[in-house]
């Protein structure tokens, strides 16, 4: 996929004219990222704001004991860091690729050039920003709603629709990580993520295999969601 056409499917972006497309397309830069590279690390100066346009990223932060937290599991056209272009904090986490992964960045100091010469993009990036602000209050709603399981499955079926490659009748996600940090994003135990895995094995809906989930009835996954 083109600059252009990555462009043109970021939700940040999607109220822009050609002409103002056409600039913003001057200043990003297509990088690959390869698996297990550092992005930017918590605290340093934030010098671009990146887009994935095909990957997997985790963001997490450190503690004074080395520990770490993942804070979000970003993934195809997520934008990150989350503070965006109009924020001038360093990067509030540290992101690193779990798989390679093609991300476009925009040069924070560009784009604030860019918009100084032509406004009309700040307002609409803002507009757009101000909605998803709201989008995600919704979202995190309906997760701190829900139950343990439910959460789990629910992450299970977006990596399927995000990230997951299908293959006949089976999904298969490439997931490099431990259940410990799979508990960690979702906000639970290793423990419940091991049992819950465990259950959905023995019914024959997914299956694991070294750093890979393999989805074989998502249909059911979906209705497991939905019954227990």
């Amino acid at each position: 996929m083109g600059n252009r056409n990555m462009l043109q499917q970021v939700p940040l972006f999607r109220d822009l004219n050609p002409q103002e497309l056409d600039r913003v397309e001057q200043i990003a830069i297509h990088r690959l990222i390869r698996k297990k590279t550092i992005i930017f690390m918590e605290g340093s100066e934030k010098e671009a704001v990146f887009f994935i346009q095909d990957g997997l990223v985790k963001a997490y932060k450190t503690d004074e004991e080395g520990h770490e937290q993942i804070v979000s599991l970003l993934q195809t056209g997520d934008m990150f860091p989350h503070t965006g272009f109009f924020n001038q904090s360093p990067y509030p986490a540290t992101t690193e690729a779990l798989v390679d992964t093609h991300v476009l960045a925009i040069p924070v100091r560009a784009f604030e050039q860019l918009i100084l010469a032509m406004p009309s993009i700040a307002i609409k990036v803002i507009d757009v920003m101000g909605a998803k602000i709201r989008e995600l209050q919704q979202k995190l709603q309906q997760f701190t709603g829900h139950d343990v399981h439910d959460r789990i499955i629910f992450f299970l079926l977006q990596l399927a629709d995000k990230h997951g490659e299908v293959k006949g009748s089976r999904i298969h996600i490439e997931l490099p990580m431990t259940n410990q940090e799979l508990a960690n994003t979702i906000g639970t135990t290793r423990e419940t993520v091991n049992r819950l895995l465990n259950q959905l094995k023995k019914q024959r809906i997914l299956d694991t295999h070294r750093s890979e989930i393999i989805i074989l009835d998502r249909d059911a996954l979906k209705r497991w969601k939905e019954h227990n």
